[in-house]
Protein backbone atom coordinates (compact mmCIF):
# COMPACT_ATOMS: atom_id res chain seq x y z
CA UNK A 1 0.00 0.00 0.00
CA UNK A 2 3.14 1.96 0.83
CA UNK A 3 4.26 1.62 -1.99
CA UNK A 4 1.71 2.43 -3.97
CA UNK A 5 1.51 5.74 -2.35
CA UNK A 6 5.02 6.72 -3.55
CA UNK A 7 5.22 5.79 -6.56
CA UNK A 8 1.87 7.72 -7.39
CA UNK A 9 3.64 10.79 -5.79
CA UNK A 10 6.71 10.56 -7.32
CA UNK A 11 5.04 12.96 -11.03
CA UNK A 12 7.41 15.06 -12.60
CA UNK A 13 6.89 19.05 -11.95
CA UNK A 14 7.35 19.71 -15.32
CA UNK A 15 4.83 16.85 -16.43
CA UNK A 16 2.92 18.03 -14.21
CA UNK A 17 2.91 21.44 -15.03
CA UNK A 18 2.56 20.88 -19.03
CA UNK A 19 -0.68 18.77 -18.36
CA UNK A 20 -2.67 21.53 -16.17
CA UNK A 21 -1.66 23.93 -19.05
CA UNK A 22 -3.15 21.12 -22.04
CA UNK A 23 -5.76 21.35 -19.46
CA UNK A 24 -6.63 24.53 -19.60
CA UNK A 25 -6.15 25.26 -22.99
CA UNK A 26 -9.19 22.52 -23.83
CA UNK A 27 -10.83 23.53 -21.82
CA UNK A 28 -10.62 26.88 -23.21
CA UNK A 29 -11.48 25.91 -26.55
CA UNK A 30 -14.14 23.97 -25.47
CA UNK A 31 -15.95 27.00 -23.63
CA UNK A 32 -15.39 29.25 -26.71
CA UNK A 33 -16.22 26.53 -29.16
CA UNK A 34 -19.59 26.29 -26.83
CA UNK A 35 -20.13 30.09 -26.91
CA UNK A 36 -19.43 30.64 -30.53
CA UNK A 37 -21.83 27.99 -31.44
CA UNK A 38 -24.78 29.38 -29.11
CA UNK A 39 -23.91 32.89 -30.93
CA UNK A 40 -24.58 31.55 -33.86
CA UNK A 41 -27.59 29.63 -33.42
CA UNK A 42 -29.02 32.58 -31.32
CA UNK A 43 -28.33 34.80 -34.63
CA UNK A 44 -30.34 32.27 -37.12
CA UNK A 45 -33.13 31.65 -34.73
CA UNK A 46 -33.60 35.55 -34.49
CA UNK A 47 -34.62 35.07 -38.39
CA UNK A 48 -35.99 32.32 -38.82
CA UNK A 49 -38.96 33.65 -39.71
CA UNK A 50 -37.10 35.03 -42.86
CA UNK A 51 -38.31 32.19 -45.83
CA UNK A 52 -38.68 32.21 -49.46
CA UNK A 53 -41.56 31.44 -51.17
CA UNK A 54 -41.37 27.64 -50.93
CA UNK A 55 -41.04 28.29 -47.39
CA UNK A 56 -37.40 27.66 -47.27
CA UNK A 57 -35.56 29.15 -44.46
CA UNK A 58 -33.23 31.77 -46.28
CA UNK A 59 -30.44 31.98 -43.18
CA UNK A 60 -29.06 29.10 -42.51
CA UNK A 61 -25.28 27.45 -41.18
CA UNK A 62 -22.86 26.23 -43.87
CA UNK A 63 -20.08 24.71 -42.40
CA UNK A 64 -17.47 26.04 -40.76
CA UNK A 65 -14.72 28.81 -41.63
CA UNK A 66 -11.21 27.81 -41.75
CA UNK A 67 -9.47 27.15 -38.08
CA UNK A 68 -7.45 30.23 -36.86
CA UNK A 69 -5.22 30.16 -33.64
CA UNK A 70 -5.93 32.52 -31.09
CA UNK A 71 -3.38 33.76 -28.49
CA UNK A 72 -4.86 33.66 -24.81
CA UNK A 73 -4.09 34.60 -21.51
CA UNK A 74 -3.51 29.97 -20.87
CA UNK A 75 -1.74 29.88 -24.34
CA UNK A 76 -2.96 28.91 -28.29
CA UNK A 77 -6.37 27.71 -28.58
CA UNK A 78 -7.78 26.88 -31.80
CA UNK A 79 -10.95 28.33 -33.13
CA UNK A 80 -13.02 26.77 -35.39
CA UNK A 81 -16.09 28.74 -36.21
CA UNK A 82 -19.38 28.00 -37.74
CA UNK A 83 -20.08 30.42 -41.63
CA UNK A 84 -23.51 31.41 -41.51
CA UNK A 85 -25.53 31.68 -44.82
CA UNK A 86 -27.84 34.39 -45.85
CA UNK A 87 -29.69 33.75 -49.16
CA UNK A 88 -32.19 36.84 -49.12
CA UNK A 89 -31.42 39.52 -52.06
CA UNK A 90 -28.87 41.84 -52.09
CA UNK A 91 -29.73 44.51 -49.95
CA UNK A 92 -31.74 42.28 -47.55
CA UNK A 93 -28.88 39.98 -47.12
CA UNK A 94 -27.16 40.36 -43.56
CA UNK A 95 -23.38 39.23 -42.77
CA UNK A 96 -23.07 37.70 -39.26
CA UNK A 97 -20.51 38.83 -37.35
CA UNK A 98 -19.08 36.85 -34.05
CA UNK A 99 -19.04 39.91 -30.72
CA UNK A 100 -16.95 36.79 -29.07
CA UNK A 101 -14.40 36.16 -32.28
CA UNK A 102 -13.90 39.58 -34.36
CA UNK A 103 -12.93 38.64 -37.73
CA UNK A 104 -9.25 39.38 -37.21
CA UNK A 105 -8.48 38.49 -33.30
CA UNK A 106 -5.17 37.06 -33.15
CA UNK A 107 -4.56 38.13 -29.47
CA UNK A 108 -7.15 38.36 -26.38
CA UNK A 109 -6.85 41.63 -24.75
CA UNK A 110 -5.61 40.04 -21.72
CA UNK A 111 -2.25 38.99 -24.03
CA UNK A 112 -2.09 42.59 -25.23
CA UNK A 113 -2.43 44.14 -21.53
CA UNK A 114 0.74 42.25 -20.48
CA UNK A 115 3.05 44.11 -22.70
CA UNK A 116 2.69 47.85 -20.49
CA UNK A 117 2.59 45.61 -17.42
CA UNK A 118 6.37 44.03 -18.87
CA UNK A 119 7.41 47.41 -20.28
CA UNK A 120 7.35 48.96 -16.56
CA UNK A 121 8.72 46.21 -15.13
CA UNK A 122 11.79 46.91 -17.27
CA UNK A 123 11.48 44.39 -20.16
CA UNK A 124 13.52 45.80 -23.23
CA UNK A 125 11.16 45.41 -26.41
CA UNK A 126 13.90 42.55 -27.09
CA UNK A 127 13.05 40.44 -24.48
CA UNK A 128 9.64 40.83 -24.64
CA UNK A 129 9.04 37.41 -26.69
CA UNK A 130 11.35 35.31 -24.10
CA UNK A 131 9.08 36.72 -21.68
CA UNK A 132 5.29 36.57 -22.96
CA UNK A 133 6.93 32.41 -24.25
CA UNK A 134 7.51 32.08 -20.57
CA UNK A 135 4.11 32.98 -19.24
CA UNK A 136 2.41 31.89 -22.78
CA UNK A 137 4.35 28.87 -23.89
CA UNK A 138 6.94 28.52 -26.16
CA UNK A 139 4.77 27.97 -29.25
CA UNK A 140 3.23 31.80 -29.09
CA UNK A 141 2.98 33.42 -32.32
CA UNK A 142 3.07 36.71 -33.12
CA UNK A 143 4.58 38.41 -30.31
CA UNK A 144 8.15 38.81 -32.45
CA UNK A 145 10.55 42.25 -31.31
CA UNK A 146 8.79 43.95 -34.68
CA UNK A 147 5.18 43.12 -33.67
CA UNK A 148 5.98 44.67 -30.27
CA UNK A 149 7.61 47.84 -31.93
CA UNK A 150 4.61 48.07 -33.86
CA UNK A 151 1.52 47.80 -30.89
CA UNK A 152 3.94 50.46 -29.06
CA UNK A 153 3.67 52.90 -32.07
CA UNK A 154 -0.41 51.93 -32.34
CA UNK A 155 -0.89 52.90 -28.69
CA UNK A 156 1.35 55.85 -28.88
CA UNK A 157 -0.77 57.38 -31.52
CA UNK A 158 -3.84 56.32 -29.57
CA UNK A 159 -1.99 58.48 -26.58
CA UNK A 160 -1.42 61.45 -28.37
CA UNK A 161 -4.58 61.62 -29.83
CA UNK A 162 -6.40 60.86 -26.32
CA UNK A 163 -4.07 63.69 -24.84
CA UNK A 164 -5.15 66.34 -27.28
CA UNK A 165 -9.79 65.68 -27.04
CA UNK A 166 -11.81 68.20 -26.67
CA UNK A 167 -13.24 68.31 -23.68
CA UNK A 168 -16.01 70.62 -23.72
CA UNK A 169 -18.70 68.19 -23.13
CA UNK A 170 -17.05 66.96 -19.99
CA UNK A 171 -17.86 68.27 -16.22
CA UNK A 172 -16.47 66.63 -13.56
CA UNK A 173 -17.60 67.29 -10.14
CA UNK A 174 -14.71 65.47 -7.79
CA UNK A 175 -11.31 65.71 -8.88
CA UNK A 176 -8.34 62.97 -7.75
CA UNK A 177 -4.90 64.11 -8.18
CA UNK A 178 -1.43 62.21 -7.58
CA UNK A 179 2.02 61.91 -8.61
CA UNK A 180 2.90 58.19 -9.99
CA UNK A 181 6.93 56.97 -9.58
CA UNK A 182 7.84 53.92 -11.66
CA UNK A 183 10.56 51.70 -12.20
CA UNK A 184 11.53 53.57 -15.36
CA UNK A 185 14.65 55.87 -15.88
CA UNK A 186 13.42 58.19 -18.51
CA UNK A 187 16.40 58.63 -21.34
CA UNK A 188 16.64 62.17 -20.72
CA UNK A 189 19.53 63.55 -18.84
CA UNK A 190 18.49 64.75 -15.48
CA UNK A 191 14.69 62.84 -15.09
CA UNK A 192 15.62 60.89 -13.06
CA UNK A 193 12.86 62.62 -10.35
CA UNK A 194 10.34 62.58 -12.93
CA UNK A 195 7.01 61.09 -12.34
CA UNK A 196 3.65 60.86 -14.11
CA UNK A 197 0.84 63.42 -13.08
CA UNK A 198 -2.30 61.32 -12.69
CA UNK A 199 -5.93 63.18 -12.76
CA UNK A 200 -8.90 61.18 -12.55
CA UNK A 201 -12.45 62.99 -12.40
CA UNK A 202 -15.73 61.93 -11.43
CA UNK A 203 -18.45 62.78 -13.99
CA UNK A 204 -22.47 64.41 -13.10
CA UNK A 205 -23.42 60.84 -13.87
CA UNK A 206 -21.03 59.27 -10.94
CA UNK A 207 -18.61 57.14 -13.44
CA UNK A 208 -14.60 57.70 -12.97
CA UNK A 209 -12.87 58.99 -15.81
CA UNK A 210 -9.09 59.42 -16.67
CA UNK A 211 -8.98 63.09 -17.12
CA UNK A 212 -5.37 63.89 -18.07
CA UNK A 213 -1.80 61.66 -17.98
CA UNK A 214 1.12 64.02 -18.35
CA UNK A 215 5.29 64.03 -16.80
CA UNK A 216 6.39 66.11 -14.43
CA UNK A 217 9.31 67.02 -12.35
CA UNK A 218 8.47 65.96 -8.82
CA UNK A 219 5.33 66.97 -8.72
CA UNK A 220 5.91 70.87 -8.57
CA UNK A 221 3.74 73.38 -8.76
CA UNK A 222 4.30 74.62 -12.10
CA UNK A 223 4.27 71.08 -13.48
CA UNK A 224 0.67 70.61 -12.31
CA UNK A 225 -0.31 74.39 -13.28
CA UNK A 226 0.83 73.45 -16.83
CA UNK A 227 -1.47 69.93 -16.45
CA UNK A 228 -4.55 71.96 -15.27
CA UNK A 229 -3.70 74.47 -17.75
CA UNK A 230 -3.76 72.14 -20.48
CA UNK A 231 -7.16 70.71 -19.50
CA UNK A 232 -8.64 73.84 -19.22
CA UNK A 233 -7.92 75.30 -22.50
CA UNK A 234 -8.96 71.63 -24.05
CA UNK A 235 -12.67 73.07 -22.69
CA UNK A 236 -12.68 71.92 -19.09
CA UNK A 237 -14.51 75.08 -18.32
CA UNK A 238 -16.37 74.22 -15.35
CA UNK A 239 -13.90 74.08 -11.62
CA UNK A 240 -15.05 71.30 -10.02
CA UNK A 241 -16.65 70.84 -6.70
CA UNK A 242 -13.84 69.15 -4.60
CA UNK A 243 -10.17 67.95 -5.47
CA UNK A 244 -8.80 65.15 -3.44
CA UNK A 245 -4.86 64.68 -3.34
CA UNK A 246 -2.31 64.20 -1.02
CA UNK A 247 0.22 66.35 1.01
CA UNK A 248 2.11 67.78 -2.01
CA UNK A 249 2.33 71.15 -2.15
CA UNK A 250 2.97 71.09 -6.06
CA UNK A 251 -0.64 70.39 -6.59
CA UNK A 252 -2.68 72.77 -4.33
CA UNK A 253 -0.55 75.68 -5.39
CA UNK A 254 -1.42 74.90 -8.74
CA UNK A 255 -5.09 74.11 -8.34
CA UNK A 256 -6.01 77.68 -6.15
CA UNK A 257 -4.58 79.62 -9.38
CA UNK A 258 -6.49 77.58 -11.92
CA UNK A 259 -9.29 76.81 -10.27
CA UNK A 260 -9.59 78.67 -7.00
CA UNK A 261 -13.04 77.94 -6.09
CA UNK A 262 -12.59 74.63 -6.25
CA UNK A 263 -12.49 72.58 -2.19
CA UNK A 264 -9.65 70.56 -1.09
CA UNK A 265 -9.78 67.25 0.23
CA UNK A 266 -6.68 65.80 1.83
CA UNK A 267 -6.00 62.13 1.51
CA UNK A 268 -6.15 59.99 4.69
CA UNK A 269 -4.28 57.48 3.65
CA UNK A 270 -1.34 59.87 2.57
CA UNK A 271 -1.89 61.67 6.18
CA UNK A 272 -1.81 58.42 7.88
CA UNK A 273 1.17 57.60 6.47
CA UNK A 274 3.11 60.66 7.27
CA UNK A 275 2.27 61.07 11.00
CA UNK A 276 2.73 57.33 11.75
CA UNK A 277 6.65 57.79 10.17
CA UNK A 278 7.07 60.19 12.79
CA UNK A 279 6.15 57.93 15.43
CA UNK A 280 7.63 54.91 17.13
CA UNK A 281 6.60 51.24 15.65
CA UNK A 282 5.27 50.55 18.94
CA UNK A 283 2.92 53.33 19.14
CA UNK A 284 2.12 53.04 15.40
CA UNK A 285 -0.90 50.72 16.04
CA UNK A 286 -2.61 52.90 18.61
CA UNK A 287 -2.20 56.19 16.60
CA UNK A 288 -3.40 54.53 13.44
CA UNK A 289 -6.57 53.55 15.53
CA UNK A 290 -6.88 57.00 16.89
CA UNK A 291 -6.81 58.61 13.59
CA UNK A 292 -9.36 56.53 12.20
CA UNK A 293 -11.63 57.38 14.90
CA UNK A 294 -11.42 60.87 13.26
CA UNK A 295 -12.22 59.98 9.94
CA UNK A 296 -15.08 57.79 10.43
CA UNK A 297 -16.49 60.10 13.05
CA UNK A 298 -20.36 60.51 11.93
CA UNK A 299 -20.58 64.05 12.34
CA UNK A 300 -17.81 66.98 12.47
CA UNK A 301 -18.11 67.82 15.95
CA UNK A 302 -17.10 64.45 16.45
CA UNK A 303 -14.07 64.21 14.46
CA UNK A 304 -13.11 67.62 16.09
CA UNK A 305 -13.43 65.76 19.66
CA UNK A 306 -11.35 62.60 18.12
CA UNK A 307 -8.70 65.23 16.30
CA UNK A 308 -8.30 66.89 19.67
CA UNK A 309 -7.75 63.62 21.65
CA UNK A 310 -5.04 62.67 19.06
CA UNK A 311 -3.11 65.78 19.57
CA UNK A 312 -3.20 66.05 23.38
CA UNK A 313 -2.37 62.51 23.72
CA UNK A 314 1.14 62.63 21.74
CA UNK A 315 1.47 66.61 21.47
CA UNK A 316 4.20 66.99 24.31
CA UNK A 317 5.94 64.03 23.08
CA UNK A 318 5.76 63.75 19.42
CA UNK A 319 5.54 67.03 18.28
CA UNK A 320 6.45 66.42 14.63
CA UNK A 321 3.27 64.25 13.96
CA UNK A 322 1.22 66.23 15.51
CA UNK A 323 1.95 69.03 13.94
CA UNK A 324 1.58 67.27 10.53
CA UNK A 325 -1.55 66.24 11.08
CA UNK A 326 -2.68 69.76 12.54
CA UNK A 327 -1.16 71.64 9.67
CA UNK A 328 -4.11 70.06 7.10
CA UNK A 329 -6.98 69.91 9.73
CA UNK A 330 -9.71 71.38 7.64
CA UNK A 331 -8.85 70.35 4.40
CA UNK A 332 -8.83 66.74 6.21
CA UNK A 333 -12.46 67.26 6.99
CA UNK A 334 -13.61 69.17 4.20
CA UNK A 335 -15.46 65.71 3.28
CA UNK A 336 -18.25 66.28 5.66
CA UNK A 337 -19.97 69.43 3.65
CA UNK A 338 -20.52 66.46 0.57
CA UNK A 339 -22.93 63.59 0.75
CA UNK A 340 -22.40 60.62 3.18
CA UNK A 341 -22.68 58.57 0.46
CA UNK A 342 -19.76 60.18 -1.70
CA UNK A 343 -17.36 60.15 1.96
CA UNK A 344 -15.40 56.27 0.87
CA UNK A 345 -14.57 58.05 -2.32
CA UNK A 346 -13.76 61.43 -0.79
CA UNK A 347 -11.24 60.63 1.87
CA UNK A 348 -8.42 59.03 -0.74
CA UNK A 349 -6.84 58.79 -3.69
CA UNK A 350 -7.64 55.46 -4.03
CA UNK A 351 -8.90 55.50 -7.64
CA UNK A 352 -5.35 56.44 -8.80
CA UNK A 353 -3.47 54.07 -5.43
CA UNK A 354 -5.48 51.09 -6.80
CA UNK A 355 -4.68 51.13 -10.42
CA UNK A 356 -0.96 51.57 -10.27
CA UNK A 357 -0.51 49.37 -6.94
CA UNK A 358 1.81 46.62 -8.19
CA UNK A 359 3.72 49.26 -10.47
CA UNK A 360 4.14 52.48 -8.40
CA UNK A 361 7.75 52.66 -6.89
CA UNK A 362 8.72 55.67 -4.94
CA UNK A 363 12.07 54.94 -4.25
CA UNK A 364 14.39 52.64 -6.11
CA UNK A 365 14.72 52.80 -10.16
CA UNK A 366 15.91 50.06 -12.20
CA UNK A 367 19.29 50.36 -14.27
CA UNK A 368 17.12 49.92 -17.27
CA UNK A 369 15.79 53.38 -19.23
CA UNK A 370 12.73 54.14 -21.75
CA UNK A 371 11.39 57.58 -23.64
CA UNK A 372 9.22 59.87 -21.99
CA UNK A 373 6.60 59.29 -24.73
CA UNK A 374 6.97 55.14 -24.40
CA UNK A 375 6.35 55.29 -20.46
CA UNK A 376 3.26 58.01 -21.02
CA UNK A 377 1.91 55.45 -23.52
CA UNK A 378 2.12 52.85 -21.20
CA UNK A 379 0.87 54.09 -17.93
CA UNK A 380 -2.33 55.36 -20.47
CA UNK A 381 -2.61 51.79 -20.95
CA UNK A 382 -2.55 50.82 -17.96
CA UNK A 383 -4.62 53.19 -16.74
CA UNK A 384 -7.58 51.85 -19.97
CA UNK A 385 -7.23 49.01 -18.70
CA UNK A 386 -7.91 49.32 -15.13
CA UNK A 387 -11.05 51.54 -15.91
CA UNK A 388 -12.83 49.01 -16.72
CA UNK A 389 -13.19 47.79 -13.24
CA UNK A 390 -13.94 51.57 -11.76
CA UNK A 391 -17.50 51.39 -10.40
CA UNK A 392 -20.18 54.18 -10.10
CA UNK A 393 -19.76 56.48 -7.05
CA UNK A 394 -22.13 55.28 -4.18
CA UNK A 395 -25.32 57.65 -3.89
CA UNK A 396 -24.46 58.72 -7.54
CA UNK A 397 -28.53 60.26 -7.34
CA UNK A 398 -27.45 63.46 -5.09
CA UNK A 399 -24.17 64.43 -7.65
CA UNK A 400 -26.78 67.31 -9.47
CA UNK A 401 -27.57 68.61 -5.64
CA UNK A 402 -23.44 68.97 -5.41
CA UNK A 403 -23.64 70.43 -8.64
CA UNK A 404 -26.24 72.73 -7.88
CA UNK A 405 -24.83 73.90 -4.56
CA UNK A 406 -27.13 72.57 -2.23
CA UNK A 407 -25.70 72.49 1.31
CA UNK A 408 -24.84 69.30 3.25
CA UNK A 409 -24.30 69.33 6.91
CA UNK A 410 -22.56 66.03 7.87
CA UNK A 411 -23.20 63.98 4.50
CA UNK A 412 -27.10 65.01 5.12
CA UNK A 413 -28.86 66.78 2.73
CA UNK A 414 -30.38 70.24 4.27
CA UNK A 415 -33.99 71.31 3.25
CA UNK A 416 -34.20 74.88 2.08
CA UNK A 417 -35.45 77.46 4.60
Amino acid sequence: MSQGIESASVVPVESAGNALDELLRRGAQRLLAQAIEAEVEGWIADRTACRDGQGHQQVVRNGYLPQRTILTGVGSVEVHQPRVRDRRPVGQAERFTSKILPPYLRKTKSVEELIPWLYLKGISTGDFSEALQALLGPEAPGLSATTITRLKAVWEADYKAWSHRSLTDRRYVYLWADGVYFNVRLEEPGNDRQCILVLIGATAEGRKELVAIADGYRESEQSWKELLLDVKKRGLKLAPKLAVGDGALGFWAALRKVWPETREQRCWVHKTSNVLNKMPKGLQGKAKAMLHDIWMAATRVDAHAAFDLFVETFQAKYPKATACLVQDREALLAFYDFPAEHWVHLRTTNPIESSFATVRLRTDKTKGSGSRIACLTMVFKLVQSASRRWRVLNGSELIPDVIQGVVFTDGLKQRAA
